[in-house]
């Protein structure tokens, strides 16, 4: 990425939009529901993994169709706040007088991971439909299509909004040095799980850097909004 660029700052400019660091909670919280409502609302079951043998899947599908059902409509709202929170955090930072690439990089990272959760959840959604149980062929597509696109296909362009805006507020000091370090850290993290599509080993990478992404949204959120009540 090129060194960020700065244009004349007018502090006084003042930013008209949602607090990116609400935004953000309702995003983890939302995510984090999606992931709890399915043991709850299925007898304690955990969550299948996308490798899973299919016979425990197609079990699963016929018990507890709710259960994926409740998982999916949360997780596809969960998808409007990411959204939100990225044109929210991009305008804020546009606010503060930052002119560079990265935060256009930005942006479209978000709006891409938004994109891929809410097609992530439609798969799951169809997966819980009536008949799919009875097809192992069609569940395992549209099992390792939800994996796909709501792990590496979600996370990767997750890591350019992280890097995106990690970098400007780390160079011109809009926000605490560790929050924009974690942003960095979690975004290389985020690229290095492609790897995954050769070695599934590489998968460890996706939970630690979407439960890693939820504080770096929330911590970045709020203090982009302290730091322009400091400087006012």
């Amino acid at each position: 990425m090129n060194a960020t660029t700065r244009q004349t700052v007018h502090w006084g400019q003042k930013y008209r939009g949602p607090n990116p660091g609400i935004t953000a909670l309702i995003y983890a919280i939302l995510f984090m529901a999606s992931l709890i409502v399915f043991p709850l609302l299925s007898n304690g079951s955990g969550f299948p993994s996308p490798f899973a043998d299919i016979g425990k899947i197609q079990q699963l599908l016929r018990d507890f169709p709710g259960a994926l059902k409740t998982n999916a409509f949360l997780q596809f709202g969960a998808a409007i706040p990411l959204g939100l929170f990225t044109a929210a955090v991009v305008t804020k930072i546009k606010t503060m007088g930052v002119n560079a690439a990265g935060l256009n990089i930005a942006l479209f990272g978000g709006i891409t991971a938004s994109l891929w959760v809410s097609i992530s959840s439609l798969f799951s959604w169809v997966l819980c439909q009536q008949g799919i149980a009875d097809e192992p062929g069609i569940i395992n597509v549209l099992r390792l299509l939800g994996f796909a696109t709501g792990g590496i296909a979600h996370l990767l362009p997750l890591g350019l909004l992280m890097a995106g805006i990690s970098v400007p507020c780390l160079l011109l000091k809009y926000c605490p040095a560790w929050i924009a370090w974690l942003g960095l850290v979690l975004a290389v993290l985020a690229e290095l799980s492609i790897f995954g599509l050769i070695f599934q080993q590489a998968f460890i990478l996706l939970p630690i850097v979407r439960f890693g992404s939820y504080i770096w949204m929330i911590a970045i959120g709020f203090a982009l909004m302290k730091t322009n009540a400091e400087k006012s």
